[in-house]
């Protein structure tokens, strides 16, 4: 007799989101935050970012992509820097996040997404705005060793490029 071991649909979990958070510092102690006004969320503050979307796109591909389509700032992938991956749970299904660093830019941030984001600033890192959206805190206390996040994450350091 051959039992079924697969679990009811009902419990399966869902699929994992893969993504990534970009921190694209001015090279004067800002970094460019967006207001995240998404419908059915409450509003926070966010860095540009978004899922891994194609077979075989890296994470330093997926944050080049993203910035470019949520900001309209096109810098390459190749310059960009996996600080760290980030694995939570915090919407009730597994999320992993890398913490992708770009080349500093002072390049104009535009509103290409009106119903996702309110607008662009480059904000000085000593006066972060909260609430900040639970990836982008984590993007951002995987490369500020002072800024306090939310617990519940695992953080997983990549080692420097070239090694």
């Amino acid at each position: 007799m051959v039992t079924d071991l697969r679990l009811p649909s009902a419990v399966h979990p869902l699929p994992p989101l893969v993504g990534a958070g970009v921190i694209v510092p001015t090279g004067d102690g800002r970094v460019l935050i967006g207001r995240r006004t998404t419908a059915g969320e409450p509003p926070t503050w966010s860095l540009p970012g978004g899922k891994v979307d194609h077979p075989g796109e890296s994470f330093e591909a997926a944050a080049a992509r993203e910035l470019a389509e949520e900001t309209g700032i096109v810098l390459p992938a190749e310059e960009m820097r996996v600080l760290a991956v980030l694995l939570d749970h915090e919407l009730g299904r597994t999320r992993v996040t890398a913490a992708v660093l770009a080349p500093p830019s002072l390049a104009e941030a535009l509103v290409t997404e009106p119903h996702a984001c309110a607008g662009w600033e480059r904000v000085a890192l000593d006066a972060l705005p909260e609430p900040m959206f639970y990836p982008s805190a984590q993007v951002l206390a995987a490369w500020l060793p002072d800024y306090r996040a939310p617990g519940g994450t695992w953080r997983y350091p990549a080692p420097p490029q070239g090694s």
